[in-house]
């Protein structure tokens, strides 16, 4: 398969620590140029990463030599510059959570489907083995028939001026930290889950900081979630059965080195399992190349609107308790 040439558009954190390398790490990529609004900034992640530096988003999009664009920046921004790149032709991986709501998931995801364009969220924590080990003992039956979900995902407080706190930029922890839990959800109990409960606190500037919700699929199993910007550090789930539990303590964030623990608890053992480590965000780029070379979109499209769809049920239930 010829490489598939990418640019990044928007200079964050997490392209800077974590997604670029694994680009250059993999050989479906090719790193043609980077693009901030700020002359400074670029020029410093084109010196880093040794690829072309490009002032303005819209003159990356233009170009002719890509045709994929990694999308780091805020969700408040990701309508306009996803209907503007889908415009230019070209693929997009792209940060979670897609959109500030249902309908303007559904808006991109229309625009892709006509242009017969991948768009895929950056949820790399999916593609990480460890969940894939989980799935096969439970398949054994180690844990028996599956009774509950329970997933947490939270974080202390952040700086005040990062972005998760604007509500304009589509901050929040609904958005944010509570996808995560959300997306595990439906890794377990399927995409036929429907929110029956939630809450969300709010700070004095209308941004949510934390959270639960409880959901349900159509065989009334059930998942637990609970996320926030000010908590005690949590990155787990846990599954419970009929004749024991599993509980994955780094669910979302394993460094590539990191070796995820896993606990499986049956009556009067307990057994602690070591995955391997595994770089998630170079597996989720090879799935993305899959894609494109398959031309494997629908399957994309659908993940996104129902993961979309349950993030809007969260909210809508959540201010029934206002």
């Amino acid at each position: 398969m010829q490489k598939l040439k990418i640019g990044i558009l928007g200079c964050a954190n997490i392209a800077k620590r974590s997604v670029i390398p694994a680009i250059l790490s993999t050989p479906n990529f090719e790193l043609v140029a980077v693009a901030s609004r700020t002359e400074a900034k670029v020029q410093e992640y084109a010196d880093l990463f040794g690829c072309e530096a490009v002032v303005g988003y819209q003159n990356l999009i233009d170009r002719k030599d890509i045709d994929v664009i990694y999308m780091p920046l805020p969700t408040g921004l990701h309508e306009e510059w996803s209907l503007k790149t889908l415009d230019a032709g070209k693929h997009i991986l792209i940060e979670k959570s897609l959109a500030m709501n249902y309908n303007s998931a559904q808006l991109i995801v229309k625009k892709a489907k006509e242009k017969g364009l991948l768009i895929m969220e950056n949820f790399m924590f999916i593609y990480h083995g460890q969940h894939q080990l989980v799935k096969k003992r439970i398949e054994e039956g180690e844990i028996g028939e599956i009774r509950c979900f329970r997933s947490s995902f939270g974080f202390p407080p952040l700086p005040p001026d990062n972005f998760r706190y604007s509500k304009e930029l589509g901050g929040g922890a609904l958005l944010d930290a509570a996808a995560y839990t959300v997306k595990a959800s439906q890794l377990f109990l399927g995409t036929d889950l429907r929110v029956k409960a939630s809450t969300l606190k709010y700070n004095n500037k209308g941004v949510d900081i934390f959270g639960g919700a409880f959901l349900e699929n159509n065989y009334g199993l059930f998942s637990e979630v609970a996320f926030g910007f000010d908590n005690f550090y949590q990155c787990n789930y846990e599954i419970w059965g009929s004749k024991g539990k599993i509980t994955v303590h780094r669910a979302f964030t394993p460094a590539p080195d990191f070796k995820p623990l896993i606990t499986l608890e049956q009556q009067g053992t307990i057994e602690e399992i070591e995955a391997p480590a595994e770089n998630h965000f170079i597996n989720i780029l090879n799935e993305f190349a899959r894609c494109v070379k398959e031309k494997d979109c629908d399957s994309k499209y659908s993940e996104i609107l129902n993961q979309a769809r349950l993030l809007n049920e969260l909210r809508d239930k959540s201010e029934l308790n206002i």
